[in-house]
Order: C-alpha cells, then structure tokens, then sequence
C-alpha cells in the first residue's frame, strides 16, 4: 500500500501555482515553521521557501508573505538563506516599511561565522535600495571591507558603490572611496582589486562634477604606479576584471615610448586570448598608445591582424560580426595594410546576410592593382547568388572598384556579361552601374550601348525613368508620356500609384518636379566635412564598444541616464550655461552619415600628432624606417487617363545652404589682422547661449591656431572640469562642453574690458598628443591676435599651478 501523501506535497505545482489560495497556504505553513525546532523543519522550510521563490517568478504577488518569510529566516541553511535574501530584495523597495523588518536578521547574519552567509547577507542588505535604511548599512559595509575571507571583501567593494548610489553623503562621509583604494592597492585577490577599481571608479567619475577632491583622484587612477600595478596582476584577474584594467590602461598617458613599449610587451600575451573581449581590449591599448608614433602604429595593424581573423572564424556569427565591425573600421583607416589578406573576407555559404555584406564592403575597400582580378572574380559569383540583397551588393562593390581605376577593362566586360543574364535585378543593377562608369569612361559608350541595345525592356524595373525628362524634355516628352500612361494602366498598385504621382506633379509645376524627382546637388562645405571626421575619430576612440558595431559615436545611440556628466544634445538649442562647470553641455548637430564615409580615416591624428623619436627604446617593436600612409495618392480621375502635353519648362534653381552649427569645424577661414596691442578682459562677462550661437553663425573666422598643453595639463583633463575653473580664473568662460578621453571640446567666450565686444573660442583638446585645436571669432577682429594670445598664455600654465 502506498504511503499517505504529507499536505504540503498535495499542494498545487510548484510550476503551476493557484493565486491567492496558494499564497494564503504558504503563509500558514510558514507561521507553523517559524519556531519550529523539529529535525527536518530545515527541510520543510527549504521546500516551502522553493514553492514561494516559484510562485514569484511565475509572477504572483507573494508580499503578503513578507513576514512570516523573515520570521522563517533563522536557519543555518545556505540555500535557504539565498532563497530568503532573494525574496527580501525582490520585494523591499515596493515596501519599504517592511524593509526594516529585514534589517535585524540581515545584521546577524553579517556576522555569522559561514563567509558565505555573510557575503550574501552583506549583498542583500546593500540590495535594499531604501533611503531610511542607509544608516543601518554603513558599518557592515565598513567591517566588510576588513573581512578575513576573500568573498565578503568582494562583496562589500561592490556595496560601496550600491551605497553612493542611494545616498553619496553617506558614503563620503563614512569615506569608504579611501578605504577603496587602499584596499585596491593592497589585498592580494585579484577579484577585491578589480571590484575596487571598478566601485571607484563609478563614485569619483560620479562625485567629480561636484568635487575638486574627487577629480584628483580620477587622476591617480591613471598615474603610473597603479596601471603598472594592475597590468603586472593582471593573469590573475578575470576576464570581465581583465577588460576593466585594459580599459584603463588606454587612457594612460605615457611620460616617454619606453613607458609605450614597456606596456605593450607586458601585454603582448592577452593577444592570443581565448576571449574576444579581451584581445579586442588589448589592441584598443595599443592603437591608442601609438596613436602619435606612426611607424609603431603600422606594426601594430600588422600585429593584430592575425589574432582578430582568427576570433572571426572562431565561435557564433554574432560574435564574428562584433570582431568583422572592428576589422572593418581599421581596414577603412589604412586598406593597404589588409590587401594582401582579401580572401579572409570572401563569403563563406553559412555567414548569414548581415556578415556578408560587410565583407563585401571591405573586399571593396581593400581591392587594388594586385588583387582586383581574385576579388572581382569572387564578386562575380556572389551575383548569382539566391539572397537579391547580396548579389545586388555584389554587383555594386564591381562597380565600385571599377571607379577606383583598377583594371578597368577586365571589369567592364564582366559587367556587360551581366546584362546577359536572365535575371531582372541582375540587368537593372547593372544598368546603374554602366551609367556611373560611362560618365567616367567614356571611351566605353560604344560597346556598352551595343549590349544595351539588346536588353528587354522587361528586365528595367529601376525608377529612373522621368529624371531623363528634365535633362532633355523636347527629345524625352513623348516617351515620358507614353511611360506614364502604361503605368496608369498598370494592374500593379506601387506602378500605379507612382506613375500618378508623377503625372498629377508634372500637372501641378513642372519646376516643383524637378526639384522633387531631380533635386539639384548642394555643394558640400567644409564645415559638414570636417565635423564628418570628427566624428570617425570619435568612432575610433571608442574601440572595442557598441560605437563600432553601430558605426556611429556614443552619444548618438546612448539615453541621457548613461551618456555621463559631458553629453552632447541633439537640439542646437539646448546649450545650457551657468557658473557651475557641471551644467556645460555641448550641441551636436544631427545629420545622416554615409556607411563608409563614416569610417574613413582621418588626417588629423597623423598630421598633429607628436612624431616622438623611438631610437632609444628597447623592445620587441623596432620602429622600421618605411611610414603608414596616413499619403500617397488614393484616387485617379478620368482625366488624369489621357495625358496632357507639358511642354518643354524651363528650370532655375538657387541653393542656399547656410550652416549655423557650434559643432562645426570648417569655416572659411580670414586673413590674420596685424598683430594688436595687449588686452585686458572683463572680470565678470555676461552671454546667453542664443547670443552666443548667434554670434558664432555671423562672425567670420579670425584666427586657426595650434597649440600645446603641458604633460600635467594633459593628465589634468582626466577631469575636464579642471581646465573650465582655470579659464575661469583668467577671466574666460566656458558655455559649453564635452567629450571624453583623448577628445574633449570646449567653448568659451571673453569680453573685452570696457567695451561690448566678445570673443568666441572652440577648442579642442586631444589628450593623447597634448594638442589644442583653437578656433577664434570676435567682434573687434583687431584684437583677435592679442586674445589668442593671451589665451594660449592661459592655456599652457594649466596644470602646473
């Protein structure tokens, strides 16, 4: 006879809980288990607390429960234990009254003899995130701190951070940041170390717009002595740990190249990394190390060439795509170095489509006079391929390399071979192409129009049709009408509908047409072009993040909640100013950026960067002699089925683009004034950010300097708020800034004592190459070259006092 069934196991399934009643039975058998003192009431109590645990992550409300839950947590079990704290931390922010009622058990058991109670209770009780209890969470977190056992002081470091988070006087208060660092410096595990750095570095980014206190220690974050501490440890750390020390290890700013090549062959191990994350940490370090020594920074391209092809045939096509993204940034900043190593980017028949359209992007990019004939060749099989988008991608990236001027004869006929085949997207594709490359090669116009000549008009589905009219109307009229006509006769909606859209613009202005179907090319400024590269060097900066794989800078894709204390904002209008450094926000103008021209390389970096000697260094990386080169319409009338005569119109189009961007980095510059007399500034100028924005728009350009900062003003910019206090102090204001290391931007603006005019400065700051960047606009352009000067005098005393 089988054994009678206890009652609790006759409840419902754990997986299949039933509401209310099954909440009102768990607390009763928690109430008869909260004193019981029977052999198995550890079981019983585990059992219960897993049925509660379920019912919650089925999502119950179990918070009635909350007390008979924390009457039941005096028990020696550690899985009952991390059961409990779990519940506790679920439930204690939607009632926090309750909270208390966990703060006494949490305390015991912090001091419990089992390290493992203690770490998770420790965690638990910084886990509250309830403001009335904060004092209650200072002491264990202090102990904690101190603890003999490994686990509970990797526990509480994080906690330290939890606790700024909740309240940040509290915790600078209890100075917690000091016992941090010593901690980080001192305790021999690995994990403690990191999790210090990682808590400290949080709280001070954090505390540094309100603290000068605190920016100095951001600054000792990247001192020698502790990135060569942590980089000696750093086989000890985990991989997560690993990639926060690397991280840091990228925005030191090395004293000399022996510094650059000490650190390098410390880290030349972390290349061959199992782990994607770190080899791509390892070689953020070094590209942004030799940023300034072009010969090195070619090595370091040959260098690291091997270990990303290898995380590309390695592991998920996510991953390969996160590693292909990288590869492709530093394949657009210098092709010729990847050439020879076209076939790692030819399609394999299992990529999926997003990783095979960026290979054809690269084998675009990398093609030349030795390796077109192999890529074309490739190409070419690519464009009968069952995925449309990719053999349409294929065809293009031919013509693409067609335009570069690489063996243009072999190209050509393989793309007139195209024309001949049977398939639609295959001929209208290629047609595109044909017109690109005529209008280069004319020499061609003959045998392609002989090919052409031959193609069934069945197979041109390309909307480029009525474009012809506006071009030569008298020749193009009859047959604009004709088309027309067949596609309002057309059974296909979008046919239809676009053929009537056309007819009724024609019908409406023909000069409204044109610039709607055909509208005429702005020229490109300067200005848009350079703030073009600005931002591929932004992209650059931000290696090894989500900037690469989305191909655009941080600020542009991050919430407000993330982007950190210097966020640019996407409305020119949104400058904010105040006496507080901390309110400076920069405005970035939002545009639409091109795939590629996103990711070019730029000149800037290898024009103004320090070209430092490398002859007295010792190392594994000899500097070689040969350098890098740098609503539609929704009805049809009966009319509107025979087709009027338009005539011939005459056209006349005037663009005016004006460009009134703070962020812009092209103007057209003006002849430099005579040098000036001295200057004396206004010890308290006032200008609103329209004023400024307004000004910045109609002011001619006076001066484009360069200037250098000084080694400890470099470091100083680890906290850009410094440099805004010291302009201050020379009677110069900043209205707005931001950026992110080695990048920083700023505007300021100055008035001339006992007069109304104004001077408005952008600088840019790079940190790695301690360059500055300056750009003046004043009123009083007589005045501009004795400003200038006085601000680069201010300038260069930064960090030295």
């Amino acid at each position: 006879m089988a054994p009678t069934v206890p009652s609790a196991a006759k409840s419902a399934s754990p997986s299949q809980p039933s509401g209310k009643s099954e909440v009102a039975d768990l607390k009763q058998q928690l109430r008869q288990l909260a004193g019981s003192r029977a052999p198995d009431a550890d079981d019983q109590r585990r059992d219960v607390f897993k049925r509660v645990i379920s019912c919650m992550t089925a999502g119950i409300d179990v918070s009635a429960a909350f007390g008979e839950m924390v009457l039941c947590s005096a028990t020696s079990d550690v899985v009952t234990k991390k059961m409990c704290y779990l519940y506790v931390g679920v439930h204690a922010r939607a009632h926090p009254d309750l909270a208390l009622l966990t703060i006494n058990f949490l305390q015991r058991d912090c001091r419990d003899q089992d390290p493992t109670i203690r770490g998770l209770a420790l965690r638990s009780l910084c886990s509250l995130r309830v403001r009335n209890l904060v004092e209650y969470l200072v002491t264990p977190l202090t102990t904690g701190l101190k603890d003999p056992s490994a686990y509970v002081r990797m526990i509480a470091a994080v906690g330290a951070a939890k606790l700024y988070h909740i309240s940040a006087t509290a915790c600078i208060d209890a100075d917690l940041p000091a016992s941090l660092k010593a901690l980080m410096l001192s305790d021999p595990d690995a994990q403690v170390v990191a999790n210090c750095l990682h808590s400290l570095q949080e709280i001070w980014t954090l505390e540094a717009a309100n603290s000068e206190a605190a920016a100095r220690e951001i600054e000792t974050l990247y001192s020698k002595p502790v990135v060569f501490y942590l980089l000696n440890k750093i086989k000890e750390f985990s991989e997560w740990a690993q990639c926060l020390v690397l991280e840091l290890a990228s925005k030191f700013l090395p004293s000399d190249n022996n510094e650059i090549f000490d650190i390098m062959n410390l880290l030349e191990d972390r290349l061959q990394h199992a782990n994607g994350a770190v080899v791509l940490s390892t070689i953020k370090v070094f590209l942004h190390l030799t940023m300034s020594m072009t010969d090195v920074h070619q090595q370091v391209y040959e260098r690291i060439k091997a270990p990303l092809l290898t995380l590309v045939g390695a592991g998920s096509p996510e991953q390969s795509y996160a590693v292909l993204c990288h590869l492709h940034l530093l394949v657009m900043r210098a092709p010729m170095l990847f050439s020879s190593d076209y076939k790692s980017f030819y399609c394999q028949f299992s990529d999926p489509s997003y990783v095979k359209k960026l290979k054809l992007e690269m084998l675009t990019a990398i093609a030349n006079e030795s390796n077109t004939y192999e890529i074309v060749t490739e190409l070419c099989e690519y464009a009968g391929n069952v995925d449309v988008p990719i053999a349409r991608e294929s065809i293009r990236a031919v013509g693409k390399i067609a335009l570069q001027q690489y063996d243009v004869n072999a190209i050509v006929d393989r793309l007139l071979q195209f024309l001949e085949m049977d398939k639609d997207f295959v001929t209208a594709e290629t047609l595109v192409l044909v017109k690109d490359l005529l209008r280069k090669y004319p020499q061609w116009s003959h045998d392609c129009i002989a090919v052409v000549g031959n193609i069934s008009s069945k197979n041109i589905q390309e909307p480029k049709v009525m474009k012809c009219f506006f071009k030569r109307p008298p020749e193009t009229q009859k047959a604009l009408g004709a088309t027309l006509a067949a596609g309002l006769s057309d059974t296909h909606q979008d046919v239809h509908d676009r053929a009537l859209f056309y007819y009724r613009l024609l019908q409406y202005d023909p000069a409204v047409a044109e610039r709607v179907v055909n509208p005429p090319k702005q020229a490109v400024s300067v200005f848009a072009d350079t703030q073009s590269s600005e931002m591929k060097d932004r992209i650059f900066d931000e290696f090894n993040s989500l900037s690469v794989v989305y191909q655009k800078p941080s600020y542009m894709f991050t919430d407000k909640e993330h982007r950190g204390p210097f966020e640019y904002s996407e409305d020119l209008t949104n400058l904010t100013v105040g006496t507080e450094a901390q309110e400076n926000v920069i405005s970035a103008q939002r545009y639409q950026e091109n795939d590629n021209d996103l990711l070019l390389s730029t000149s800037d970096k290898e024009d103004n960067g320090t070209r430092a000697s490398n002859g007295s260094a010792t190392s594994t990386y000899n500097a070689p002699s040969d350098l890098i080169g740098s609503s539609l319409i929704s009805s049809q009338t009966p009319a509107e089925t025979s087709l009027i005569n338009t005539g011939g119109p005459t056209y006349s189009s005037q663009s005016n683009f004006s460009l009134d961007d703070l962020l812009g980095l092209g103007v057209t510059e003006t002849p430099t004034p005579p040098p000036p007399p001295a200057l004396t500034l206004n010890s308290k100028p006032v200008l609103d950010p329209g004023t400024f924005q307004r000004k910045w728009g109609q002011l001619a350009l006076a001066l484009t300097q360069e200037c250098s900062l000084s080694p400890q003003g470099a470091a100083s910019l680890m906290n850009p708020q410094s440099l805004i206090r010291h302009m201050q102090s020379n009677y110069i204001q900043c209205i707005a800034s931001g950026g992110q290391p080695p990048n920083y931007k700023f505007f300021f603006y100055a008035q001339k004592d006992g007069a109304t005019a104004f001077f408005l400065v952008e600088c840019i700051v790079n940190t790695a190459s301690a360059k500055a960047q300056l750009k003046i606009k004043a009123d009083d352009g007589t005045a501009a070259e004795a400003f200038s000067t006085l601000f680069q005098s201010a300038l260069s005393k930064f960090g030295l006092s």
